[in-house]
């Protein structure tokens, strides 16, 4: 898994302090930004995430570039709609051939079932490729009669083919996406998938992506993390029951 921060809101403190003052104040906008010093800004800010007032965070926005994460992750991050925006790699238009994919760390600890494991990903591959070869050519031999040119043919039939194609392939298939959240909707992307309950794989995304929003904007995501951390476990007979941990982990 690869997580970098391609670019982010500026001065996202200071932005959400002013954003807020403004509700209460008779002063205008150039006026307030002016006004806003580092121990004001901290304050303000530490006083909205104590109330829960979270209108304010929406003003900024994070987008993180995503790279050697499995498609079955994916299909869970983009179910966060509100507040967020993704751009992922198609396996409609880009070919996947020699695809990479993602190992659960269970899987690699037990070498009969590792291998297995691999084993049905080449099949898959396998199966991939002969499909999308037996297709292009059916496709291709069809273009051709509608009066399109063998250039034309080619690049329409390759398109349909993995179009088709891609179904047998699995979610361990490596992708790449590109996130934008503002920071209401990361607060609650980090509040359900930094849980221990959470799939292995977006809650290890969701850490990264916790820990690298923190260097940028600390105050704003002092309190960020699961649910449990500032009150008992939603999770009820389903929690974890390390709640102590969790606490600590978070709060380090």
């Amino acid at each position: 898994m690869r997580v970098r921060l391609i670019t982010h809101t500026p001065e996202p403190e200071k932005t959400i302090a002013a954003a807020a003052s403004l509700c209460y104040s008779p002063k205008d906008i150039a006026s307030l930004l002016e006004d806003m010093n580092d121990k004001k800004v901290q304050r303000l800010i530490d006083m909205l995430a104590k109330l829960g007032h979270e209108s304010p965070f929406e003003h900024i926005s994070f987008t993180f570039g995503i790279e050697g994460v499995s498609r079955s992750l994916t299909h869970q991050l983009v179910r966060h709609r509100i507040g967020s925006s993704y751009s992922q790699k198609s396996q409609r238009y880009v070919t996947e051939g020699a695809f990479e994919y993602i190992v659960p760390p269970e899987i690699k600890k037990k070498s009969e079932v590792l291998k297995l494991y691999k084993e049905a990903m080449n099949n898959q591959q396998i199966a991939y490729d002969k499909i999308v070869e037996m297709l292009k050519k059916e496709y291709y031999d069809d273009l051709l009669k509608t009066g399109k040119t063998e250039r034309q043919a080619k690049s329409f039939a390759e398109k349909k083919a993995i179009e088709d194609a891609r179904f047998v392939l699995p979610n361990a298939c490596e992708t790449k996406i590109i996130v934008t959240m503002n920071a209401r909707a990361l607060f609650n992307f980090f509040h359900h998938r930094c849980c221990n309950r959470a799939q292995w794989e977006i809650r290890n995304l969701a850490d990264e992506m916790l820990n690298i929003a923190k260097k940028i904007a600390p105050t704003v995501f002092k309190y960020s993390g699961p649910n449990c951390l500032h009150g008992p476990c939603p999770e009820g007979n389903m929690t974890c029951g390390e709640i102590k941990k969790v606490r600590e982990k978070y709060s380090g």
